[in-house]
């Protein structure tokens, strides 16, 4: 899947090497290359930095035409922290998912939401949070040792951190107050982009929706 964006062509236009755009960002030139190639989403926490350091608006970096970010994401499911989540039960990443919510920040259009049950990853995370993550996942081994959404080869879904598994190919899933799953096989892997905590986000309905939208695009 192609994800674009302009870090590329705002890169040119200064006459800046990847090497060079890697460095003022302090990320590594694999991943820089792999997000002017479109191989990676543009993620949130980095746009500041690319903005920055190619002296453009963070918004200059998303596709021409790309509608702006709005502060509405739907949550798709929810996350196991302790509890067990089995996904042919809930949607997620496709369908249409359970409900939307306000948040009090900018969402993009690519991201999801979903919400937490049990306390395995307190006081990290408490039941009812909201987790906001990338529809498209990632790759496992870009994430080894950070905490992530998980989807296993049979079907559960959890919030864990995420460490090498002993056998090839398989991941142990971390919990701050529950035993390690080893030797995982995992399907679906997505970054924490942020937390919502519980209390801080409320269910939209389509009225609440069209008014928030409305706002958003006046000019």
């Amino acid at each position: 899947m192609n994800i674009p964006n302009r870090i590329r062509e705002h890169r040119l236009a200064r006459r800046m090497t990847q090497e060079k755009l890697a460095e003022e960002t302090g990320l590594s030139v694999s991943y820089v290359t792999r997000l002017e190639s479109g191989g990676r989403n543009l993620a949130q926490k980095h746009m500041i930095a690319f903005s920055k350091a190619l002296g453009v608006k963070p918004g200059d970096l998303l596709p021409e035409g790309a509608e702006p970010a709005h502060n509405i994401v739907r949550v798709m499911g929810r996350i196991g922290a302790g509890a067990e989540i089995l996904s042919e039960f809930e949607q997620i990443p496709e369908g249409n998912g359970l409900y939307e919510i306000e948040v009090h920040f900018p969402v993009p259009e690519d991201a999801i939401a979903l919400e937490v049950v049990g306390e395995s990853m307190w006081p990290r995370y408490d039941p009812g949070d909201v987790i906001i993550v990338w529809r498209f996942g990632n790759h496992p081994d870009e994430i080894i040792g950070w905490e992530a959404a998980v989807e296993t080869e049979d079907g559960r879904r959890f919030l864990k951190r995420v460490i090498k598994g002993s056998q090839p190919g398989t991941y142990d899933l971390e919990s701050h107050n529950a035993a390690t799953i080893r030797n995982t096989k995992l399907v679906w892997v997505a970054e924490v982009l942020s937390v919502v905590r519980s209390g801080q986000w409320r269910k939209l309905d389509a009225s609440a929706r069209r008014r928030i939208l409305r706002k958003a695009t006046k000019p």
